[in-house]
């Protein structure tokens, strides 16, 4: 690269990466970070968290633990950081945010009722936009869960059963 095309080329990469630096510390992006944590997304949405190792370097990368819902199936936390394949890469900040408050992916589909997005719907238009804010500044991880499986699937991971006492205690070892 020729000497003059380089000082261009090095302002330009030190404007993007302050530009990032200044939107990952942007207020809003900080209260998402913060509503994020207050509301435990981590625990359904982050590898490890139910075994009690969370791995950090999959942080949001989506869970590696269902939910088993009698009659419904298996649903695994999905992969919330912004890979474009795998996660919310493609969706917009208002698709996120319908997620979280309406329980309405962009596909129409309605989240499984694990996701507590009906306490959620509490949420303030700018509460719900911050989470968005932030989820699109994570590390994209690119990880694909399993699932959804249906009633009758063999899951392929670790379940956590919701169940009325009776199934629970008939089942015991």
């Amino acid at each position: 690269m020729p000497r003059r095309a380089i000082l261009p080329a090095l302002a330009a990469l030190l404007a993007a990466t302050f530009a990032v630096s200044a939107q990952a510390a942007s207020p809003q992006v900080e209260h998402g970070k913060y509503l994020v944590a207050l509301m435990g997304c981590t625990d359904c949405h982050t590898q490890g968290h139910f075994l009690g190792h969370p791995d950090e370097t999959r942080y949001l990368g989506g869970s590696d633990v269902g939910f088993g819902i009698p009659n419904l199936g298996v649903f695994v936390g999905p992969n919330l950081t912004p890979d474009k394949e795998t996660g919310l890469g493609k969706w917009t900040a208002q698709q996120i945010v319908t997620a979280i408050t309406k329980g309405e992916r962009p596909d129409g589909r309605i989240l499984a009722p694990s996701m507590p997005w009906r306490g959620f719907s509490a949420l303030t238009q700018p509460d719900a936009l911050a989470i968005a804010a932030y989820l699109k500044t994570l590390p994209p991880v690119k990880n694909k869960v399993p699932g959804p499986f249906g009633p009758n699937d063999t899951p392929t991971v670790f379940v956590m059963s919701v169940q009325p006492g009776a199934a629970y205690a008939a089942h015991k070892p």
